[in-house]
């Protein structure tokens, strides 16, 4: 039966589902609040763009096991490690989504919002973010998505969440424990990707709005 192992495990499923939800959460708000500052910084500072976006794709490189690895002699095992490498897996789409809204708005509006008097904060609080809302909130998506994956893998160090059954499984090859692992991580991503999908076609402005 295919379902089979939703109903054997279903206990253990939500609690490891909890666990790995808890996880991506926050990493991905310590992401978004740190990654959308500094893609902000680096439309207003040049100079920085190149450094910060290197430091990012160099993360972002790095395999998961490796980081998790690198991390342990640092802040230990179980979730702390597992939150900080997810953060740092994420930091690239949200900063270069950010970075490309923003930049990517027709210098029209900002002159227009710079004749009605506006200052550099109200142009960007009220004109800039609103209009690259749509683009910012696709990085966020993607960063979720690759924060879901990775963080199955979260369970070689202690930090629970669905992986748990992906590694008991492969160690007793047990098929049943990989999909009650992998059925839920992957239910998951596709919710976060419909859901901020649709939070992203809602908050998308045509670039000809003029700033209020």
């Amino acid at each position: 039966m295919n379902n089979f192992f939703l109903i054997r495990y279903g206990p253990e499923i939500l609690q490891r589902t909890g666990e790995h939800l808890l996880l991506v959460v926050v990493a991905i708000a310590i992401a978004i609040l740190v990654g959308i500052p500094l893609g902000i910084l680096i439309t207003r500072q040049k100079g920085l763009r190149q450094p910060i976006l290197a430091v990012a794709n160099i993360l972002q490189t790095i395999p998961s096991l490796a980081l998790f690895g690198l991390l342990i002699p640092l802040v230990g095992i179980g979730a702390t490690p597992a939150i900080v490498a997810l953060t740092f897996y994420s930091f690239l789409p949200i900063i270069r989504n950010t970075y490309t809204g923003i930049i990517g708005i027709d210098p029209a509006i900002r002159e227009a919002g710079r004749g009605m008097g506006m200052t550099d904060w109200q142009l960007l609080t009220q004109v800039e973010v609103p209009l690259a809302l749509g683009v910012i909130l696709a990085g966020v998506r993607v960063a979720a998505v690759i924060a879901i994956g990775i963080a199955t893998i979260a369970a070689a160090i202690g930090a629970g969440g669905l992986g748990v059954f992906i590694f008991r499984g492969i160690s007793v090859v047990n098929n049943q424990l990989i999909l009650a692992g992998a059925v839920p991580a992957a239910a998951i991503a596709l919710i976060a990707d419909y859901g901020i999908g649709w939070l992203e076609q809602r908050f998308k402005q045509p670039q000809h709005s003029q700033p209020k």
